[in-house]
């Protein structure tokens, strides 16, 4: 079998070809256009069994390894940080083109049997637009009530509370008298402000309405773990992507970031945070985490004993994490076998 590697850009794509020896064959540069899957395919045709290398194909590969797969070829990913080692370890590959680039992507590839293997897009990435979009409207949200906190705050003796609804601060601002063309200009600039937090309201609930019936769609058991609604749900499921590409739960743990990272060093043995993995996983088991801690749950009790057994409160929270994402990846894993 020969890897083609492709190292990916905006306007070019440069493909290599080598073999098992790490020989290269061919070379190409296409330009990123329609035609661009046509040229690859006709430049390919006479390298068979084939499989295509595609750095980033989550990110700027995305378009190209899709269309690829779509047409029926056999598709890797390979990670940046992944190829970008093998070019600075390679022998005569340390210059940084593009050539090097998609070499040292091909070879990457060849190295590593466990590279992610790309598939068509489905239910999964639906989940995935839906909760993503969710989080930006929420951002936009907080953004819009801090600045409008702030102005309210800057026209209000004594301050304002912490927390302050568009209804709220509408109130306020209609009973506040100018005194200055700079407290006028403040006023209406609240009032624009609380008009953008009843849209961000309105948007934020209706995309979560989709997502609620975008999650009942799929079929999902994963909201049965406590704490999981539609919302967490469709952040676990759209950003996991295919259960199946994890054989355990501890690398299921890895990716998402709850599973500690080895510090060790002579004879000392200890373990760190992990600050790496998925942090959108993270984020919606963290979530998951706080809601089990508020009710009378397993969850609950778990992490009071972890306390009782000297454990701190954030610590006993991690270990909490931990167990959900061991409870997702089983639910997931069954999802995949029904």
């Amino acid at each position: 079998m020969v890897l083609i590697g492709i190292d990916p850009h905006k306007a070019t794509h440069t493909a290599v070809v080598i073999d098992d020896d790490e020989r290269e064959l061919a070379r190409i540069k296409v330009k990123a256009d329609r035609a661009q899957v046509a040229v690859l395919l006709e430049f390919a045709e006479e390298f068979r069994p084939r499989r295509w290398a595609i750095e980033s194909a989550g990110g700027l590969g995305f378009l190209l390894a899709q269309q690829l797969v779509r047409a029926g070829e056999d598709v890797v990913d390979v990670p940046a940080t992944l190829a970008a080692r093998v070019r600075l370890l390679g022998s005569g590959r340390g210059s940084k083109n593009d050539p090097n680039d998609a070499l040292s992507t091909a070879i990457a590839a060849l190295r590593d049997p466990h590279l992610r293997t790309v598939v068509v897009e489905d239910h999964a990435m639906v989940l995935r637009l839906l909760a993503d979009r969710h989080q930006d409207l929420t951002s936009l949200r907080t953004q819009a009530v801090c600045r409008l906190h702030a102005l309210i705050a800057a026209l209000t003796p004594g301050g304002v509370g912490r927390r302050i609804s568009s209804d709220g601060a509408a109130s306020r601002l209609r009973t506040i008298r100018p005194s200055s063309t700079v407290e006028a200009a403040r006023i209406e600039m609240a009032l624009e402000l609380v008009a953008d937090v009843r849209r961000l309201d309105e948007g934020i609930a209706e995309v979560k309405k989709r997502i609620a019936a975008a999650v009942a769609a799929s079929g999902t058991s994963v909201t049965e773990v406590f704490g999981v609604g539609p919302v967490v749900a469709a952040l676990l499921i759209g950003h996991t992507g295919d259960i199946t590409r994890f054989p355990t739960s501890g690398h299921y743990a890895s990716y998402n970031g709850t599973a500690p990272i080895e510090a060790s060093s002579g004879k000392v043995v200890r373990h760190r945070l992990n600050q790496r993995g998925n942090r959108q996983l993270n984020h919606a088991l963290h979530m998951a985490a706080v809601t089990q801690l508020r009710f009378d749950t397993p969850g609950r009790a778990y992490a009071l004993r972890k306390i009782e057994e000297g454990k701190s409160k954030k610590e006993a929270r991690r270990a909490l994490k931990r167990k959900i994402s061991d409870a997702v990846y089983r639910q997931m894993r069954e999802d995949a076998r029904a």
